[in-house]
C-alpha cells in the first residue's frame, strides 16, 4: 500500500509540473520581415504578396495564407517545438481575435527592414508601426485577461525579432539614397542602433525574454547568385562578409544591453553558419539543389512572379533549399528552427 502511495505521489507531481513547464514560454510576439511574416502583408497595399499559390501548398489544407514559403515558416516551427500551437497567426489577419493572440501573434511586414527608407521601397509596415501595433495588441491583451496576468504574459513570452537582410539587398545595395550617406560599415552601425533602441522600447512595455536574429549569408539568395551569373553564379562574397560583420557588432550591442537592462534575456541566433552548411552539403540534409529555388526557374521569381501558372516549378520542394528566389523551403525553415531550439533558445525552456 505505501508503494503505491509513493508511485501516485510521483505521478502526481509529475504533472503538477508540466503546466509549470509549459508556462515557461507561454506565448511568442514576433517582429520583422518575410522570414517570419505569416500574412500580414495580405492587409497592406503592397505588391509583396504570397497569398496565392503555389505558396502554401504544403501548408495545412494546402491553403496559401501570406507566408512566403510552401509551407510553414520557422516561427512556427518553434512554437510548436515549445509546446505551444502549431503555427503563429498574423496580427492583421481578420479571422483571428485577441484570444488566439494571446498565446502568439506577428506583427512582421515581408519587405521591410530597420531603416524606415527600406519599408518605403515596396510600400509595407515599417518597423517602429510594428512597435505601435505591439502596443495596441497589449491593451487588447490586459482587457482580455486582466492587467495583471497581462504584465506577467508579456515579462514571459518569448519576443522574436528577425529583420535586416532587406536593409541591403533592397535598399542600401539597389538605390544610392544610403550608400551616399553611409559606408557600408556606417550603416551598419546606424541599423544597430536602431535595433538596440526597439530592445530598449520593448523592455519598457515589460518584455524580458527577447531573441534577436542577426543576417544569414544573403549572398547565396538564389537571386544574388543570378546576378551573379557573369562570374558563375557563386556567391556573393562581399555580402557574405556584410552579413558576418553585421552579426558580429550585433552581439556587440547584445552585450552591452544585457548590461544596461537589469532582469533581460537576451540572446543573439545566428542562422548564418546553420544555412551556409545546408548550402555547402545540402545532400548531407537530404536535398538536391541549393543554389536555385523550387518556384519557377529557380533563379529571380518571387511574390507575384512565383504564381500557378508558371510551369517550372518543381514538384517536390523537400529537394530544394529555396522555396523561391529569396525564401527558405519549409524543410529548411523546419531545420534552422530546430537548431535554434537546442542552441540559442534552451535556456528558455
Amino acid at each position: 500500500m505505501a508503494c503505491k502511495l509513493v508511485i501516485l505521489f510521483f505521478f502526481v507531481n509529475l504533472l503538477m509540473q508540466i503546466p509549470k513547464v509549459r508556462a515557461t514560454v507561454p506565448a511568442i510576439i514576433v517582429f520583422g520581415d518575410s522570414t517570419v511574416d505569416p500574412g500580414n502583408n495580405n492587409q497592406v497595399s503592397t505588391v509583396l504578396k504570397s497569398n496565392f499559390e503555389p505558396y502554401g501548398r504544403d501548408y495545412y489544407g494546402g491553403q496559401p495564407t501570406g507566408r512566403f514559403s510552401n509551407g510553414r515558416i520557422a516561427t512556427d516551427f518553434i512554437s510548436e517545438a515549445l509546446r505551444i500551437k502549431p503555427a503563429i497567426p498574423a496580427y492583421l489577419d481578420p479571422k483571428y481575435d485577441i484570444e488566439d493572440f494571446a498565446t502568439g501573434v506577428s506583427f512582421a511586414s515581408a519587405g521591410t527592414g530597420y531603416d524606415n527608407a527600406t519599408s518605403d521601397v515596396l510600400s509595407v509596415i515599417p518597423f517602429w508601426k510594428e512597435l505601435e501595433y505591439y502596443k495596441e495588441y497589449q491593451n487588447k491583451l490586459r482587457k482580455h485577461l486582466g492587467k495583471d496576468e497581462a504584465n506577467q504574459r508579456f515579462s514571459e513570452s518569448l519576443h522574436l525579432i528577425s529583420i535586416g537582410t532587406n536593409d541591403f539587398l533592397e535598399n542600401y545595395y539597389i538605390f544610392p539614397t544610403r550608400s551616399s550617406e553611409y559606408s557600408v560599415d556606417e550603416y551598419q552601425s546606424f541599423l544597430i542602433g536602431i535595433a538596440s533602441n526597439f530592445i530598449r522600447e520593448l523592455y519598457k512595455l515589460g518584455a524580458r525574454k527577447v531573441v534577436i536574429g542577426g543576417l544569414p549569408p544573403m549572398g547565396c539568395l538564389p537571386l544574388e547568385r543570378t546576378t551573379n551569373m557573369f562570374f558563375g553564379s557563386d556567391c556573393i562574397d562581399e555580402y557574405n562578409d556584410v552579413a558576418k560583420d553585421f552579426n558580429k557588432k550585433l552581439q556587440g550591442a547584445v552585450t552591452e544591453l544585457k548590461q544596461e537592462l537589469g532582469g533581460i534575456h537576451l540572446v543573439m541566433s545566428s542562422p548564418y553558419d546553420k544555412l551556409m552548411e545546408m548550402i555547402r552539403n545540402p545532400s548531407h540534409f537530404g536535398f538536391e539543389d541549393a543554389e536555385t529555388a523550387c518556384c519557377g526557374t529557380g533563379f529571380f521569381e518571387m511574390s507575384y512572379l512565383c504564381d500557378n501558372m508558371n510551369p517550372f516549378t518543381c514538384s517536390d520542394a523537400n529537394k530544394y533549399v529555396f522555396w523561391d528566389a529569396f525564401h527558405p523551403t519549409e524543410k529548411t525553415n523546419a531545420i534552422l528552427a530546430d537548431y535554434v531550439v537546442k542552441t540559442t533558445l534552451a535556456e528558455f525552456q
